[in-house]
C-alpha cells in the first residue's frame, strides 16, 4: 500500500509538471495495478508450494533411506548427485511459467546439496572436519543466491554461515571450557543486525529474508545466550577436569563473534550502522551480567541488573522502530518487555507466594499488561504513521 501510494504522488507530481495527462496517467495506474495483482502470491498458493516442498523432501527421503543399504557405492554417489541436479533442473524448467514453484525447486536442490556432501562422505569415509561440510553447503547457497536472487537462497546462505562458524567453534574447543558468553554475544549480535538490514524503503528479497530471520530469532537467540553466558563456567575442580580454553582462541572468538556481524551491517547499513555498535555494547553488558548471575544464583542485585538491562533492550528496541519507522521492530520491543516482566515475576516472586495467590497476580499481571501494552502499541504505531 505505501509502494502505491508513493507511485500515485509521482504520477500526480508529472501530471502538475505537465509531462503526462490524465489518460496516461490512468493508463500508468492501471498497468502498475495489474502488476502488483498478478505478481501478489496469495497464501493458499504459498501454504501449497510449502508444504508440497516438505513432503517432496521427506518422501525422496525416505525412498532413499529404503533402498540405501541395497546400493553400490557408485550407485549411492549417483543417487545423491541426480537429487541436487533434478531439484534445480525442475526450477530451471518452471522459472519462466511460475517464479514460486521455481523459487521451491531451486530451495529443494540447494537442501538436497547438504544431504549430498554428508552422505558423500559416508559413502567414501571421509573423516574430515565435519563443519568442513557445513561450510561447503554455505558456499553452495551463497552461490545459489548469486545466481538466482531469491529469499529461500538468501535465507540458507543467513542461516548456514553462523552455523558453520559455530561449528568450528565447537570443534575448535572440544575438551575444554569457557568462551561461552562470547557466543551468546555473536548470536544476539547477529541477530540483531540481521533485523536491521532493511533502511528507508529497501525491500530487496535478501534484505526482507534477513529482516524476518532476525525478527523471529532475536528473543530465542538472547535466551540461548543468557542461558549458555550463566554456564561459561565450569564449576567441577580436580582431577579429569577439562582445561580452560587458551587466550588465543578466545580472542579469535571475541573477535569474530563482535567483528563479523558489525562488518555485516556497516556493508548493508553504511553510516547508520551506528546504531548496531550501540548494540554491540549492550548485548556484551547483558552477557555479562547473565555470566556474573549465574556465578551468584543468589544474588537478588545481580538477576535485578540482567533483567533491567532486558528493559533497556526492549525500549532500545522501540525507540529504534519509532527513529527508522519499522513496524517490526516496535512491535518485537513490546513482546521483548512483555516476555522479561514474566521471566521476572516467574523467578523472583511466584516461589515466594501461595498457589493460588501467584496465580491470581499472574492473571491480573497479564490481562492489564497486556491491555497496557497493547494500548501503547497502538500510540506508537499511530505516532509513526503520522511521521511518515
Amino acid at each position: 500500500m505505501k509502494a502505491r501510494a508513493q507511485l500515485e504522488e509521482k504520477v500526480e507530481r508529472w501530471v502538475a509538471a505537465g509531462l503526462i495527462d490524465g489518460e496516461t496517467r490512468a493508463r500508468i495506474l492501471a498497468y502498475e495495478q495489474k502488476q502488483e495483482r498478478h505478481g501478489t502470491l496469495q497464501w493458499p498458493v504459498f501454504l501449497a508450494l510449502a508444504f508440497g516442498g516438505i513432503l517432496l523432501a521427506a518422501g525422496v527421503t525416505l525412498f532413499v533411506a529404503t533402498h540405501w543399504a541395497e546400493l553400490s557405492p557408485s550407485a549411492r554417489f549417483a543417487l545423491v548427485l541426480l537429487m541436487v541436479a533434478v531439484f534445480h533442473a525442475g526450477g530451471v524448467l518452471t522459472a519462466g511459467r511460475f517464479g514460486a514453484l521455481s523459487t521451491t525447486m531451486h530451495g529443494l536442490g540447494t537442501a538436497a546439496l547438504g544431504a549430498a556432501i554428508f552422505l558423500t562422505a559416508q559413502i567414501f569415509n571421509l573423516h574430515e572436519n565435519w563443519a568442513t561440510g557445513v561450510l561447503l553447503w554455505a558456499i553452495g547457497a551463497a552461490c545459489g543466491y548469486a545466481l538466482l536472487r531469491d529469499w529461500v537462497q538468501a535465507a540458507m546462505t543467513a542461516l548456514l554461515v553462523p552455523a558453520w562458524l559455530i561449528s568450528e567453534w565447537e570443534i575448535a574447543t572440544e575438551g575444554s571450557y569457557g568462551g561461552k558468553t562470547a557466543l551468546g554475544v555473536g548470536l544476539v549480535l547477529t541477530a540483531v543486525c540481521y533485523l536491521s538490514v532493511r533502511i528507508g524503503d529497501q525491500t530487496s528479497a535478501a534484505r526482507r529474508t534477513l529482516a524476518w530471520i532476525g525478527s523471529l530469532a532475536l528473543l530465542p537467540c538472547a535466551g540461548i545466550g543468557i542461558a549458555i553466558s550463566m554456564e561459561d563456567r565450569y564449576r567441577y575442580i580436580g582431577a579429569g577436569a577439562p582445561a580452560e580454553i587458551v587466550a588465543g582462541k578466545l580472542a579469535m572468538c571475541w573477535a569474530i563473534a563482535v567483528g563479523a556481524p558489525l562488518a555485516l551491517a556497516w556493508f548493508t547499513r553504511r553510516r547508520a550502522a551506528w546504531t548496531n555498535v550501540l548494540w554491540a555494547g549492550w548485548t556484551w553488558a547483558l552477557m555479562e551480567a547473565a555470566r556474573y548471575a549465574g556465578w551468584n544464583t543468589s544474588h537478588l542485585g545481580a538477576k535485578v541488573a540482567l533483567y533491567a538491562l532486558c528493559a533497556i533492550g526492549s525500549v532500545g528496541l522501540v525507540a529504534w522502530g519509532l527513529k527508522e519507522r519499522k513496524k517490526e521492530r516496535l512491535n518485537l520491543g513490546v513482546a521483548a518487555f512483555a516476555v522479561s516482566v514474566l521471566f521476572f515475576y516467574f523467578d523472583n516472586f511466584m516461589n515466594k507466594m501461595g498457589r493460588s495467590a501467584s496465580l491470581l497476580l499472574l492473571g491480573m499481571l497479564c490481562l492489564a499488561g497486556g491491555f497496557a501494552l497493547e494500548m501503547t502499541r497502538k500510540r506508537l504505531l499511530a505516532r509513526m504513521e503520522a511521521r511518515a
